[in-house]
């Protein structure tokens, strides 16, 4: 774990995170705050290009809980059946919409507890929609988010929930909306688990990494 990288240093990293890119969004398609339930939920152990794949066509009849309910759950699983855990996430996906009928009028809750209560979405998923649909400055840490906070010194922990608080306490304020996002597509694109791209990396002076690939 590389040791917790000083105030001045993660500005800097997140000046230049802001300058490469002002407002980097997340890559899951979705068309309202349930379909981003949905996606997020079916992204666990999965990539985002594949649930994009398949929500496709599933959104395309099914954008709301009742439509999602009236498709049922054989229709769901055809949907995504290329996805990892699909026979689950289908489950999932029925029982959630089930709820936001019953309990919440279709509508979806923008409190993380509540979120947290429907089947298949966890604190990172609540998280994410938390951030992205009502721009709350919630921090959803994934596994590019983990191993970019661990190995930069931007935000080490030896769990998420570690990360997490990191984030919230050391990132300035002013960047903490796009956070995660900056992190997330750092992981994904330049920091990559077992050759990060370091001679490509915008922060590689800044970075507290020892072992980098330059």
């Amino acid at each position: 774990m590389t040791p917790q990288l000083d105030y001045a240093t993660i500005r800097q990293i997140f000046d230049r995170f802001h300058a490469a890119d002002p407002e980097p969004q997340g890559e899951l398609e979705h068309v309202n705050a349930y379909t981003l339930v949905v996606a997020v939920a079916l992204s666990a152990q999965a990539t985002d290009k594949g649930v994009n794949k398949a929500t496709r066509g599933l959104f395309a009849v099914a954008d709301t809980p009742e439509k999602m309910l009236a498709l049922g759950l054989e229709g769901v699983t055809e949907h995504i059946r290329t996805i990892g855990l699909f026979r689950n996430k289908a489950r999932n996906v029925i029982r959630l919409s089930q709820i936001l009928v019953d309990q919440y009028g279709g509508q979806v809750p923008n409190s993380r507890a509540a979120l947290q209560s429907l089947p298949g979405v966890g604190r990172k998923t609540a998280n994410v929609v938390l951030n992205m649909w009502w721009g709350y400055p919630a921090q959803a840490v994934d596994t590019h988010v983990f191993r970019v906070g661990n190995r930069t010194g931007i935000a080490p922990g030896r769990d998420v929930d570690a990360v997490e608080r990191r984030i919230e306490d050391h990132i300035p304020v002013d960047y903490q909306n796009h956070a995660h996002h900056w992190l997330i597509l750092h992981g994904r694109y330049t920091c990559v688990a077992r050759k990060p791209k370091c001679a490509e990396c915008l922060i590689v002076d800044l970075c507290g990494f020892a072992d980098k690939t330059v």
